[in-house]
């Protein structure tokens, strides 16, 4: 075990000024810049927590800003460069103050015969995944998880990928040459375990360390009403095994061990009238069970979303979406979606501010912990948004660990975003 390098943001500055040297740098006319954009974000959030905190230092409140900005240059043979950044303060949680580079790459493209082939070189993220509660497919990039406990959010990659597509489909092939660690909340910070994860300190199943080239690659393609993909990656694991230690100071904490994981993935949509059927599975070999013991095992999610379209004589849409999510794991699973059903209702207003709602119920059906969401979207103007959430654990089962610790860590968000 040993001192986390820090990020190395010499290389990631790297990823930024190549990029922009091919494009500036090249002799020929093609190289004059003929589009560019900058736009981006910036938005002012809020959250309440209104149980007690059930650490020392947690606060009720939490506030902070965050900027989104984004840059986008192309010349006149169509080469573009895309930078996007994240910017983070919080006022609750000092490890949820943050900078990630999300974007940084320079994109080629081309033709060969019938077919397109395009290459991204720098930093970037990518989706896999086609589930609403949950995208076990989706590995490429870190999860970002001070951002927010549902494990949507990204951190941008480094990576050479390959796109190649024809009438027989889509190719794509990864070479991911740094690992990022994943984040936590700190001390101070809500919705996290009795003992605080040490971000400074970590441990690799690697020799080569955060260094060692994963790589990865996906084929999807349509087939009339269903779209399919295959995957598979071979690398760093992005979920991290916890291990207790101690700090600097000799005060306990939690140390993150990362394992080489092969995993194979399958993601699958059928289009049928007002029905979506999902599917996403995989299989993961290397990794660890939460007794700390290897274990191969199976995730699958299995659902679908059915759509009535202008309910009660209105121009609104509602969906009704129910999802089940297993781990062959089951209670030695390192993850809360071991066994568990989700259900939920949207509803799209489409009406000219976008207005969209989610109401969900998470229910564990090994333990008798729900979790109850709502999300309500909707703009304001052409440049600003307002976003409220509120997330209530409810009867979070005591033999339920995972999500014991943070059974009093129901809140209520809102965000305030303006666009430019």
């Amino acid at each position: 075990m040993r001192r986390r390098a820090a990020f190395p943001w010499t290389a990631a500055l790297g990823a930024v000024w190549i990029p922009l040297s091919v494009l500036f740098a090249a002799p020929d006319a093609g190289a004059e810049i003929v589009d560019h954009a900058f736009s981006g974000s910036l938005s002012i959030e809020g959250r309440w927590y209104p149980d007690t905190a059930a650490y020392p230092r947690q606060r009720a409140h939490a506030s902070g800003v965050a900027a989104a900005p984004e840059l986008y240059l192309e010349d006149a043979e169509g080469r573009s460069v895309t930078v996007a950044a994240f910017l983070r303060y919080d006022a609750g949680d000092p490890e949820r103050t943050h900078i990630d580079l999300r974007e940084a790459y320079l994109l080629l493209l081309g033709e060969a015969g019938n077919s397109e082939w395009e290459l991204r070189l720098g930093i970037d993220r990518v989706f896999w995944g086609v589930a609403e509660s949950r995208n076990p497919v989706d590995i490429v990039n870190q999860t970002d998880l001070v951002e927010h406990p549902d494990e949507k959010v990204k951190l941008g990659q480094p990576m050479v990928h390959l796109t190649w597509s024809a009438d027989w489909g889509v190719t794509e092939i990864f070479a991911l040459p740094y690992h990022r660690a994943r984040t936590y909340p700190g001390r101070a910070g809500r919705l996290r375990l009795p003992l605080v994860v040490d971000h400074e300190q970590v441990s690799y199943e690697s020799a080569a360390e955060e260094w060692h080239l994963d790589v990865a690659a996906r084929y999807s393609h349509g087939f009339g009403l269903l779209d399919i993909g295959v995957s598979v990656f071979d690398g760093t694991a992005r979920e991290p095994f916890l291990v207790p230690g101690v700090d600097r100071a000799g005060v306990p904490v939690l140390v993150p061990h990362y394992d080489q994981l092969r995993q194979f993935g399958l993601d699958a949509q059928l289009t049928t009238g007002a029905w979506l059927l999902k599917l996403e599975g995989v299989h993961r070999a290397g990794a660890r069970n939460a007794l700390g013991m290897e274990e191969d095992h199976g995730v699958f999610v299995a659902g679908g979303e059915h759509t009535f379209h202008s309910v009660f004589g209105s121009v609104a849409d509602l969906g009704l979406i129910a999802e089940w999510n297993h781990d062959g794991r089951g209670r030695r699973a390192t993850s809360q979606f071991q066994n568990d059903l989700f259900l939920a209702v949207r509803v799209a207003f489409n009406d000219v501010q976008g207005t969209e709602i989610l109401a969900g119920v998470l229910a564990d059906t090994d333990y008798a912990t729900r979790t109850l969401t709502v999300e309500l979207n909707r703009r304001l103007s052409d440049r600003w948004s307002v976003r409220l959430e509120a997330v209530a654990l409810l009867d979070v089962d005591d033999a339920d660990i995972l999500l014991h610790a943070t059974r009093r860590d129901s809140f209520i968000a809102l965000n305030l975003q303006h666009d430019f």
